[in-house]
């Protein structure tokens, strides 16, 4: 158990179970190939084609879900966000075409909101931005837009056609809550060994087995990072994260990548003290357990993101860091605070809604739950302050001004 995080208790193993097809499509690959990585196991339940958790057609976030995110919560995250997004269209000389594009867009109710708040108090803006979410599973993608039609943002919703001209030129490209759950590899130090943790089968359960690491480009992320694991430590690293951004990087011209996500910087990610046991962790129904070998293709996987690397694999693919915050500074540099009072003020909100969203709000801002999430920003070809470049660029709304 990580110090300073509650466990709940675990779920009802007898009563969610297994998803039994997967799980034995993934013991007959270990027994043909041999133990297999976690960041293989972890591909395979979340993502199998045919069974992974997020290609089920059930809406994973959400009150009746297995976790809430931000825009689940309430409105007010995605409107407030909206203003990020009109700071950049501003900053990048009000293109006239100009696409959100939402990168494991889930439900639609970031988009949603963003769109509501975006047509109330930029409508110029409005006319012309076009919405494209980004989804694994295209019964998903069809969801989103029944919602976006009832929502009255039909004609915002980017037509197929559109997507490959629109976005090279000019996006603000939005992720949150999407790189935590990306297959990640697991390692512990041995003495003055690093080991990888893989996945074997054993007796028709999954077990941990250790081994060699599946690849060099483990400990080189650790050295890159600055990290020096102490005997007996677990962690995670996840490889996946350059060619990501790299992927998001190279269909956009010109814009601005916004990361929203719980990690730290490499040095207190990987802290002995603090995270000795790693970050993995499993969600289901709204609770958080340690056991990822449960629930196979019926739970979520999670580890933090290590955001030394997001910010470096950024730099690399030439985009500029334009900063890195907390989620809670982002949310009141953005005047989060101010939407509150609004809604406070207007004689047509009634207590219950008022209490929901005060609630929803201090979760979103609370150090200890959401408001230590980090937002990371790059973008490319950002406008500097002075034409000659002799000044730093100006950073997005949001987000504290650049000194160095």
């Amino acid at each position: 158990m990580t110090p300073g995080i509650r466990r709940e208790p675990g779920p009802d193993l007898e009563a969610i179970g297994d998803d039994e097809v997967l799980a034995a499509r993934i013991h007959a690959e270990i027994e043909h190939d041999g133990p297999i990585t976690f960041a293989r196991f972890m591909e395979l339940v979340l993502y199998d084609p045919e069974r992974g958790y997020y290609r089920s057609g059930a809406d994973r976030p959400g009150r009746a879900g297995d976790f809430l995110t931000a825009p689940e919560a309430h409105p007010i995250f995605g409107a407030t966000l909206s203003r990020a997004a009109a700071d950049a269209w501003d900053r990048l000389g009000r293109p006239s075409a100009f696409v959100l594009r939402e990168m494991g867009a889930g439900t639609g109710s970031l988009a949603i909101a963003m769109l509501d708040a975006l047509a109330a108090e930029h409508p110029e803006l409005a006319t012309v931005i076009r919405y494209e979410p980004i989804e694994l599973d295209p019964g998903r993608t069809e969801r989103i837009s029944t919602r976006l039609q009832a929502a009255g943002h039909g004609q915002r919703l980017a037509a197929a056609h559109e997507h490959v001209d629109a976005t090279a030129a000019n996006a603000f490209v939005i992720a949150n809550e999407v790189l935590d759950a990306l297959p990640t590899h697991r390692l512990v130090k041995r003495g003055d060994s690093l080991r990888e943790v893989l996945v074997g089968s054993d007796g028709g359960m999954f077990v941990d087995v250790e081994a060699e690491p599946s690849s060099p480009d483990l400990a080189e992320r650790l050295v890159a990072d600055g990290v020096s694991l102490v005997d007996g430590q677990r962690a995670e690293v996840c490889l996946e994260l350059e060619g990501w951004v790299a992927g998001v990087a190279s269909g956009m011209e010109r814009g601005v990548v916004l990361v929203i996500d719980y990690g730290y910087p490499a040095t207190e990610l990987y802290d002995p003290s603090r995270r000795r046991e790693g970050t993995l962790r499993a969600y289901l129904r709204h609770r958080v357990h340690d056991d990822p070998y449960a629930h196979v293709g019926r739970q979520d996987l999670t580890a933090h993101v290590d955001v030394t690397a997001v910010e470096q694999a950024m730099v690399d693919v030439g985009l500029q860091h334009l900063g890195t915050t907390t989620q809670s500074a982002f949310l009141v540099s953005l005047g989060i605070e101010d939407r509150l009072r609004a809604v406070q003020s207007d004689p047509a909100t009634t207590i219950e809604a008022y209490l929901e969203l005060r609630s929803s709000l201090v979760r979103m801002l609370d150090p200890a739950a959401m408001g230590r999430f980090r937002v990371i920003a790059g973008a490319r070809r950002w406008p500097r302050s002075d034409s000659r470049g002799a000044h730093e660029a100006p950073p997005l709304a949001g987000l504290p001004a650049r000194t160095t």
